[in-house]
């Protein structure tokens, strides 16, 4: 594996006492030689092997922040009002500034990522480095259910055949021994669920591809579909845009019937993964098995008879040679334009690793696209305490900065000299990260408009989304219009990205995410995943729609002049979408966040922003008694992922500080007039900070597609220090402490 671009060369060397020591029973890397490497955004883990490369690269408070060392940073005064409070927490929030100006984090949480990788590297021949084998088998471990020995779809979940079958095979294929206690608990675990053939659609596809499971047990992706002209319903171009992309490379690979030539420890793992002796094993028979655990959204009469008649009819009467080849030939093309608009760093880490194994079937290990896809799945890596993870994007780097900003002006500190550096350095780096100009051939890579938009993670990625655009434009124009700051993205960048902004309505008045709505929600017949739920199309969010209403309300504010017209009817249908979209007991469902407390945060800032209030508004009241009535003992408020699956507000045992936050910030965007709920939820909030002014991390924060939890561990930070300094704006002095 090469080494990406750093200040130090690092070889990759056989391990030695420089590399690993022995914790009990536990081997673990020496965790005082890794460093973070943040190059424009692009963040990098690395392990340092000489006493001449640490002296030259010394590790950072915040390496060792993320590592879980002691940073060796002071307890501070305690915080006896809100203030005092958000000053303790950019004293260490400031520390985990990188240099060029964003913040990083893990953001981790699915449990199918890893594998996924440890896959691709080993079926690209591609060599494990021993530090890596050590540390992602650590982390593995360290997410191993401790009651039934398996893993599920993410952290907190319960065990599957996905997440125990792939993690698993991922342990095994990074050198732990099959009768290691824990791997015969999980082996029993999934052998009780019936094996691996009882696993979904993506582990079927990634143990075909590794030759454990023959490829007839894989429903089919066939690459033809990316044939249809464009006007038909179904075409791929109309799928969500990550439902697309891991189609594209998958369909390439199912396609080819490419499979790794077995090994011994693939002949290992075909004794061990299933209940049947592996000769014996029906697998055309299989391709609908699933265990109960992992059929989130069971596949429809329609899927199931389309899949049918691909198999029976299309297949061995129909398909041609011609077809295949012109097939082939156009998802290559379509690959090759996701790499080359990416650096090949693609949109995220299930479609990377997929390109990755793309490339090295139609072009060799050699060839360069191979070689700097391998370099690339390095963006994805995230070592911490508990070992090495795999990020759900390649990182929330202007997600996270921009709405650091917004809490500190939300406090009225960017006045305050102390945190202007801080503040202009993360100013820098947004700057830096506006997507300037749209990628090539993007209409016939349907790819939406990007000039003038941010993304989630850095400008590498690319992919330009409504919310993270509109947050960051936000975040620009607060700064910007505050004394003392400069002026570093030009009026003109500002309108660029008010236009784009402006082409993510949906008719129906909502925003979506990365384009708007392409296809109708009856496409959620078609989704195969079955992991999943609402992953076929684009969907309106009050989550995404407030952003976009918000930033447009302070460009109108602060810039008159510029289409005027245009933006005011974006806002107007777009309130009206956020007040059809509240549900008749005065919440809403979110998208991205846990769950109702994250979606009505967004919503009634967006409803203030146009005046409506507790004070006027019935829809407002009823959203603030939603929770209200909710409140728990100690002032706080807490939910469990489980209202994402089920749609349901569901209690956590016990108040958490981000989702206590989110539902204060509500309470105050509505101007709900008694101050004493707030008070005793942010009192809560303020006895949890700890004495050097951080907050531990509780539960997973974050979701996607109803049923997948993700970590967004610097909310832990960002949203009580919103949440406090409104309250010390709006309150003053109280005492909370």
């Amino acid at each position: 594996m090469a080494v990406l671009s750093c200040p130090i060369y690092i070889p990759y060397l056989t391990i030695d006492s420089a590399l690993a020591c022995a914790c009990d029973d536990k081997r673990t890397t020496d965790y005082s030689r890794w460093r973070l490497l943040d190059d424009r955004g692009r963040q990098t883990w690395h392990y340092l092997k000489t006493e001449k490369q640490i002296k030259e690269w010394p590790q950072s408070i915040a390496d060792k922040w993320h590592l879980g060392m002691d940073t060796g940073l002071p307890n501070l005064p305690p915080p006896k009002t809100a203030i005092d409070s958000v000053k303790n927490a950019l004293e260490f929030f400031q520390h985990l500034q990188l240099p060029p100006g964003n913040w990083a984090c893990d953001y981790g949480g699915p449990m199918f990522l890893v594998p996924g990788l440890v896959v691709t590297w080993y079926v690209t021949k591609t060599a494990i480095p021993e530090e890596y084998k050590i540390e992602i088998a650590n982390y593995l471990f360290a997410r191993q259910h401790p009651k039934d020995g398996g893993w599920g779809l993410h952290i907190e979940g319960d065990s599957s055949v996905f997440g125990t079958s792939m993690n698993y095979t991922a342990l095994r294929l990074v050198g732990v021994d099959s009768e290691d206690p824990r791997m015969i608990k999980a082996r029993a675990l999934l052998h009780k669920m019936g094996g691996a053939v009882n696993g979904p659609h993506w582990a079927k596809f990634w143990l075909s591809v590794l030759g454990v499971m023959k490829w007839e047990i894989v429903n089919p992706v066939p690459p033809e579909l990316w044939l249809l002209p464009d006007w038909i319903p179904i075409s791929p171009w109309r799928w969500w845009i990550h439902m697309r992309q891991v189609f594209l490379p998958m369909s390439f690979i199912y396609s080819k019937r490419w499979v790794f030539e077995a090994d011994d420890l693939v002949m290992e793992l075909r004794d061990e993964l299933f209940v049947e002796d592996w000769e014996d094993i029906d697998w055309a028979g299989h391709r609908n098995s699933i265990h109960e655990k992992d059929n989130y959204h069971p596949k429809t009469w329609v899927l199931n008879t389309i899949n049918w008649f691909l198999v029976h009819v299309w297949f061995p009467y129909f398909r041609t040679d011609r077809i295949v080849e012109r097939a082939e030939e156009w998802t290559w093309h379509l690959i090759q334009r996701e790499d080359e608009n990416t650096d090949f760093s693609c949109l995220g880490p299930v479609n990377a690793p997929m390109n990755t194994i793309a490339c090295y079937i139609q072009e060799g290990h050699e060839a360069y696209s191979v070689r700097r896809h391998i370099e690339r799945l390095e963006d994805f890596i995230w070592v911490k305490n508990e070992g090495m993870l795999m990020n759900g994007t390649n990182g929330v780097q202007n997600w996270d900065t921009s709405f650091l900003i917004q809490s500190v002006v939300e406090a009225g500190l960017e006045k305050d000299p102390k945190w202007k550096p801080m503040l202009v350095k993360a100013l820098e780096y947004l700057e830096d990260q506006q997507v300037r100009e749209n990628t090539r051939d993007y209409k016939s890579c349907y790819r939406h408009p990007s000039k003038g938009a941010w993304t989630f993670s850095n400008k590498d990625q690319g992919y330009a989304v409504s919310d993270c655009t509109s947050e960051a434009v936000k975040s620009i124009m607060m700064l910007q219009n505050s004394p003392g700051y400069p002026e570093l993205v030009s009026l003109e960048r500002i309108h660029d990205a008010i236009d784009v902004l402006l082409t993510y309505q949906n008719p129906s008045g909502g925003c979506a995410s990365y384009e708007p709505t392409r296809g109708s929600e009856h496409m959620e017949l078609l989704n195969a995943a079955e992991v999943f739920g609402r992953i076929m199309i684009e969907y309106d969010y009050p989550e995404c729609t407030t952003a976009c209403v918000t930033a447009l309300s302070s460009f109108k504010w602060l810039y008159p002049p510029y289409r005027t017209a245009d933006i005011d009817r974006f806002i107007s249908r777009a309130v009206a979408f956020i007040r059809r979209a509240q549900r008749p007991d005065g919440s809403w469902y979110g998208a991205w966040g846990i769950c109702f407390s994250y979606a009505a945060m967004f919503a009634l800032e967006s409803l203030a922003s146009v005046g409506e209030t507790y004070e006027n508004s019935e829809r407002v009241r009823r959203a603030c008694h939603f929770f209200l009535d909710r409140q728990f003992e100690d002032g706080g408020w807490g939910e469990s992922y489980k209202a994402c699956e089920t749609g349901v507000w569901t209690p956590s045992e016990k108040s958490l500080v981000v989702q206590t936050s989110w539902v204060c910030i509500a309470l105050m965007e509505a101007q709900y007039p008694d101050p004493e709920p707030i008070k005793r939820a942010l009192s809560m909030v303020v006895g949890r900070q700890r004495a050097n002014g951080e907050w531990a991390q509780e539960l997973i924060e974050g979701v996607f597609n109803k049923s997948c939890m993700i970590s967004y561990p610097n909310y832990k930070f960002i949203f009580p220090i919103r949440a406090l300094g409104m309250f010390a704006k709006r309150y003053g002095e109280i005492e909370l402490a």
